[in-house]
């Protein structure tokens, strides 16, 4: 039996829903790569003074890929509970925990203070913000691609998309105003936590709009009608878990895959960069941080016109634009950055962002019209988080290690395209979602149902 079809949202509501996931997922995204920004530059002084500089930043990016690791975890608990009792919820909780377990950072020892002591309490904090933001992305997608219409979804859904650019943008523009303004040795000293104490200001703005917003149309639809049944049948419901391997395993499967591409590039060309040009190139901190900031601004500027375009002609075809774009850029991004010259730098670091835009936009209602609305919240999630520990999670580290060991960006440019060729395998087995009809997606059992097909 399949749910009447909800009413459509209105043009206010859907772009106050929309704010709502924007300014939540900028700053949760925030957060995220404040923590990355911090490892390329201070971290390793910090925290792993002992080691080889080169090695530090090793050990730096290896609490980093910790976070990753817990992301996984944060998309089956916050996946199965949202599955259950809706996506605000779970959207207000994990921005309350990475919002705490960020400003908590800000307040550290360092190991000169307290030893080894120091990189286990930074590790334990950076698993919360992993776990946190694993349930994030998945609720904050989900409730725009729930309240929009199927015609525009593609543009309205990249919007939570831009969330990541965004918290890229504050993120490095904080960064880059503090070392611009402080001293190396005061921005070590005690600089740098200011751009994590700032998040708690943030997180309070973040509450307040989320707290605001109404529970997904399509989902408390799709409730009702599961406890229209369970009253009818006696059988219980299986757990979103569950029915996500039963029924769409091939579909998480392709998402995985269509991640790595989009996950792997991202962290190269944001946060392995900061090592790469400074230490390779010898550009100064600054210069690297201003091209990643300028970088990031077209970035959320063009997502939703990637968005949008994928509207037009499909989800596929875009994504495949910047799968096959980013591969094909890795040795003129590189050769470019070597030059040693700022423009050179922000060229390189743009193009490789508008490329990976074309990944990113269409992703968030790409993996939403995959599942039904009774697991999607799973489904969404694990598809998106579990390849993030084999993708985003290793990238930089992957990348530090093939460069100390080569001394050569040639290696790291080949792991760019063989996750490229990946992606493109992955997306040669999907099937195109962009007619997609969310609302009659709430049988446990069915794949979500093309726009004009029989409910």
């Amino acid at each position: 039996m399949a749910a009447a079809r909800t009413a459509p949202t209105s043009p206010g509501s859907l772009k106050r829903i929309v704010a709502a996931s924007l300014i939540g997922t900028t700053i949760e995204w925030y957060d995220f790569f404040l923590y990355g920004s911090a490892a390329a530059l201070v971290f390793n002084k910090l925290f792993f003074p002992e080691s080889d500089p080169l090695v530090g930043t090793l050990l730096s990016f290896l609490t980093y890929a910790v976070g990753f690791a817990a992301r996984p975890l944060g998309a089956l608990v916050f996946g199965h509970y949202g599955d259950r009792l809706g996506r605000k919820k779970l959207l207000v909780l994990s921005l309350l925990l990475m919002g705490g377990a960020t400003f908590a950072i800000g307040l550290l020892p360092t190991h000169a203070t307290v030893g080894s002591a120091a990189p286990l309490l930074l590790t334990a904090l950076r698993l919360v913000q992993g776990f946190a933001l694993g349930g994030e992305w998945g609720g904050a997608v989900l409730l725009v691609s729930e309240h929009g219409d199927a015609k525009r979804r593609g543009f309205w859904a990249s919007w939570p998309q831009t969330g990541a650019p965004a918290g890229q943008l504050l993120a490095t523009g904080v960064l880059s105003a503090l070392t611009a303004l402080l001293s190396e040795s005061a921005f070590t000293s005690w600089g740098w936590r200011i751009p994590f104490l700032l998040s708690g200001v943030l997180v309070m703005v973040g509450l307040w709009i989320r707290l605001s917003v109404d529970e997904s149309p399509v989902f408390k639809a799709a409730l009702a009608a599961a406890e229209e049944r369970r009253a009818t049948d006696a059988a219980a419901e299986k757990p979103p878990l569950v029915a996500v391997l039963r029924h769409h395993w091939k579909d998480v499967l392709i998402a995985m895959g269509a991640r790595m591409a989009e996950n792997i590039s991202y962290y190269v060309i944001t946060a392995f960069i900061l090592v790469y040009a400074t230490t390779s190139v010898g550009l100064s901190k600054q210069t690297a941080l201003n091209a990643v900031l300028v970088g990031s601004a077209v970035h959320f500027a063009v997502i939703p016109l990637w968005g949008a375009l994928s509207d037009r002609i499909g989800r596929r075809p875009v994504y495949l634009i910047g799968a096959v774009g980013v591969g094909a850029w890795m040795f003129p991004f590189f050769a470019l950055i070597d030059r040693g010259s700022f423009g050179s730098l922000l060229l390189a670091v743009t193009v490789g962002l508008v490329l990976h835009g074309a990944m990113y936009a269409p992703q968030a209602a790409f993996f939403s019209e995959m599942f039904a609305t009774r697991m999607r919240y799973s489904g969404a999630s694990i598809g998106a988080q579990f390849s993030s520990v084999a993708a985003g999670a290793p990238a930089p580290l992957i990348a530090t290690a093939l460069l100390a060991d080569h001394g050569s960006s040639t290696p790291i440019a080949l792991y760019v395209i063989a996750a490229a060729l990946l992606t493109v395998v992955a997306l040669g087995c999907a099937r195109e979602t962009r007619d997609t009809d969310l609302s009659e997606a709430d049988e446990p059992s069915a794949a979500p149902v093309r726009v004009g097909a029989d409910a």
